[in-house]
C-alpha cells in the first residue's frame, strides 16, 4: 500500500521470510528501513525513481534474518542509523528519542521503542508539503499487525521485564500519536518474531487500538502475563543472527558461489559429514531423492525451517531441478546466515541416476487412502501431526499424534519404528519436511499425506474438532 503523498513511499514484501521493508524518498533523496540481505531492488528502485539512498535506518538488530545494511551503506555511500543502545560494530549514527532527520520535504522522527529489543526505534513519518500531522509510523517489531513483538530475544533482561518495556513503548509513545497515522511493521503473519500476527501488511494506529490482542490488556501486569505465558520456541539462529548483524555481515557478493558437483562426489561429501539439502516439491522428493537427504521445499518458509532444524554451521549442498533454482535457494539460505553451500548436484537426480546410485522414496497418500486405512484396521497406521500445538487442538485427523515440527526430532521415542507412519500437517508442505527426518532417524513406511488437515477438512471426513 503507497499513501497518497508527494513523499515517496514503498514497501517491499519478502514472502519467504514475512518480512517487509521500506524506501522513503523527496527532494531527490531517499532513506531505505529494514533491508533484506541482497539489496539490488533498493538501488533498483531508487534508479527508477530518481532517487539518492543516502540513509540506512535499521528499527532494531533483526534475529531473523541478516540485513544488507552495510552492503547497501557501502554500494552507495549511505550513513547507517541505529538505536544508540545497539552496541554496533561498525560506523552508524546513534539514535535517542526525539532526533529528526529531514530531507526534501520529509521528516521522520525517530522514537525509542525498546521492549522487542533494548535497542528497538520506530520512524514517524511526516510529509510537510501535505501537513505537519504525520501520516505513517514505521513500527519495526514492537507493533505488528495484530500483535507486538516477543519479549524473550534478549540474554540480559527477562521476559518479563522485556514486555513491561514493551508495554511502555506502546502506550507512551505509539499509541499517543493520531489514530489515522498508518501503521507499517518489519513482518507479517509467518514470521517467528510474534504470535498471532495479520496477513494485512498495514493498519492504522486507531484500528490496532480496537483490534489487536496484546493491546485489549487493561492494564500493565496483565500485558506482561499475556506476552510471556507460553512462548513459542526461541530458534537457535536468532542470537547469532543478531550478532552478526551487530558486526556487519559479509556482503552476499563476496560469498562463493557453490561448485557443481557430480553425484559421486555428491555421494562422498555426503558419508564425509555434508548435509544435502533437497529444495524440489514434495512429489518430486516423494518419487525419488538422495538417501539421507533432508528436504525442505523451496515454495514455503524454506529459509526458516532452514535455520530451525539444519543450523548455521552444517556444510550443504543443494539439490535443486535447475542452476538458476540452486542459485535462489543459496540466497534464501544466506538471508538468514546459512552461508556454508558447498556444492550442488550437477544435472540434479538425472545424473543421479546416471550413475546407478540408490535413491529413497516417500510415498504420498490421499486423505481418502487414508481413511480407508483407519477405519479398515486402526492400530495399524501411526499418524503423526507436525502442526503447533493450538492447531492441532482446533482439529485433527483421528488417531494422529501431536508431534511438532520444530520439536520432533526430539520427541520420537515413543512411536513404533516397526510400523508404518503417514505424517500430516496443514497442506502438505511441513509433513514433507518431516517426512525426511524420520526417514534420517530410522523410521520405515514412513508416508505424507497429500493436502494435509486442509484436505481432509474438505473432503468432510470428520474426527475430533474436525
Amino acid at each position: 500500500m503507497k499513501p497518497a503523498m508527494a513523499t515517496y513511499f514503498q514497501q517491499f514484501y519478502l514472502g519467504c521470510l514475512s518480512h517487509a521493508s521500506y524506501a522513503i524518498g523527496s527532494g531527490g533523496l531517499a532513506a531505505v528501513v529494514d533491508p533484506q540481505r541482497d539489496v539490488g531492488i533498493y538501488i533498483q528502485d531508487a534508479l527508477q525513481n530518481g532517487l539518492q539512498i543516502r540513509y540506512v535506518i535499521e528499527t532494531h538488530l533483526h534475529a531473523d534474518f541478516i540485513s544488507g545494511h552495510r552492503e547497501l551503506a557501502a554500494l552507495t555511500g549511505a550513513e547507517i542509523y541505529l538505536g544508540a543502545r545497539a552496541g554496533a560494530g561498525f560506523p552508524h549514527v546513534p539514535v535517542h528519542d526525539g532526533d529528526e532527520l529531514g530531507f526534501g520535504d520529509c521528516v521522520l522522527r525517530f522514537l525509542e521503542t525498546p521492549g522487542h529489543t533494548l535497542e528497538s526505534i520506530s520512524i514517524v513519518v511526516t510529509d510537510t508539503e501535505k501537513s505537519r500531522e504525520p501520516f505513517a509510523v514505521l513500527t519495526g517489531d514492537t507493533l505488528f499487525i495484530g500483535d507486538v513483538g516477543r519479549p524473550d530475544l534478549s540474554g540480559d533482561y527477562t521476559p518479563q521485564q522485556l514486555a513491561a518495556m514493551l508495554y511502555d513503548s506502546l502506550h507512551n509513545k505509539l499509541l499517543s500519536l493520531p489514530d489515522g497515522v498508518e501503521v507499517y511493521p518489519a513482518h507479517g503473519a509467518g514470521s517467528l518474531c510474534g504470535r498471532q500476527m495479520s496477513s494485512e501488511r498495514s493498519s492504522t494506529i486507531g484500528k490496532q487500538r480496537l483490534e489487536n490482542f496484546a493491546l485489549q490488556a487493561r492494564s500493565r501486569e496483565e500485558f506482561v502475563r499475556l506476552l510471556t505465558a507460553e512462548l513459542p520456541e526461541r530458534p537457535g539462529y536468532f542470537s547469532l543472527d543478531a550478532e552478526i548483524n551487530r558486526t556487519g555481515p559479509t556482503p552476499l557478493a563476496d560469498l562463493p558461489i557453490p561448485d557443481g558437483l557430480t553425484a559421486k562426489d555428491v555421494a562422498a561429501r555426503q558419508r564425509e559429514g555434508a548435509l544435502v539439502l533437497d529444495t524440489r516439491p514434495a512429489n518430486e522428493f516423494g518419487g525419488a531423492h538422495i538417501p539421507g537427504a533432508i528436504h525442505i521445499g523451496l515454495s514455503g518458509q524454506y529459509a526458516s525451517w532452514a535455520g530451525r532444524l539444519i543450523g548455521m554451521n552444517q556444510q550443504i549442498i543443494l539439490v535443486a531441478e535447475d542452476r538458476d533454482i540452486m542459485l535462489e535457494a543459496r540466497v534464501r539460505l544466506a538471508r538468514v546466515g546459512m552461508e556454508q553451500v558447498i556444492g550442488y548436484l550437477e544435472g540434479g537426480m538425472t545424473a543421479w541416476f546416471r550413475e546407478g546410485l540408490p535413491a529413497a522414496t516417500v510415498p504420498q497418500i490421499t486423505v481418502q487412502d487414508l481413511n480407508r486405512e483407519l477405519t479398515a484396521d486402526p492400530g495399524h497406521i501411526q499418524v503423526v501431526d507436525v502442526r503447533q500445538p493450538a492447531e492441532f487442538e482446533q482439529g485433527h485427523i483421528p488417531q494422529a499424534v501431536s508431534k511438532p515440527l520444530p520439536k520432533l526430532a526430539s520427541v520420537l521415542d515413543d512411536l513404533d519404528r516397526s510400523r508404518p507412519v503417514a505424517v500430516n500437517c496443514k497442506s502438505g508442505y511441513r509433513s514433507s519436511i518431516a517426512t525426511s527426518l524420520l526417514l534420517r532417524a530410522g523410521f520405515g513406511g514412513v508416508m505424507n499425506v497429500i493436502g494435509g488437515f486442509d484436505a481432509w477438512k474438505a473432503c468432510g471426513l470428520g474426527g475430533p474438532d474436525g
